[in-house]
């Protein structure tokens, strides 16, 4: 893998609702975990137009609780690529809804590898192998 930084970048921003809550009034941690998965998908796919798969999660780290109502934005950032992965640095920042105050409150590292339609893995530099939608009605 070579080192690579690029710029953060907020790869989803999502206010937290009721139905994805416990019964303490905080988010599920598996709620965070899913748009973790989304959030490295967008950065990765930053990268090729391809296929992107999760290879793994190589650390999650819950430093503070998320509460019904904050804005959690996914701030990604690929810190190393291979041939066909690239690995994702992502912070979690809740603006908390009854302050406004920003809190770092996850942090992670993800890696996402390009995949063809096969499901085996592709230099994610080639030409795209996702097909355009015909958007004409």
């Amino acid at each position: 893998m070579t080192p690579m930084t690029s710029t953060p970048t907020t790869a989803l921003s999502v206010i937290m609702m009721p139905r994805d809550s416990n019964v303490y009034g905080t988010i599920f941690g598996g709620i965070i975990l899913s748009y973790l998965d989304q959030a490295a998908f967008i950065e990765a796919r930053r990268h090729g137009v391809h296929r992107w798969v999760t290879a793994s999660v190589d650390r999650v780290d819950f430093k503070e609780p998320v509460f019904i109502g904050d804005v959690v934005r996914f701030i990604t950032q690929t810190s190393k690529t291979g041939t066909s992965s690239v690995v994702i640095e992502i912070k979690v920042e809740a603006q908390r809804f009854d302050s406004g105050d920003h809190v770092i409150v996850t942090e992670a590292t993800l890696t996402m590898v390009s995949v063809n339609a096969e499901g085996k893995a592709i230099p994610f530099d080639g030409p795209p192998t996702v097909q355009a939608r015909d958007t004409k009605a």
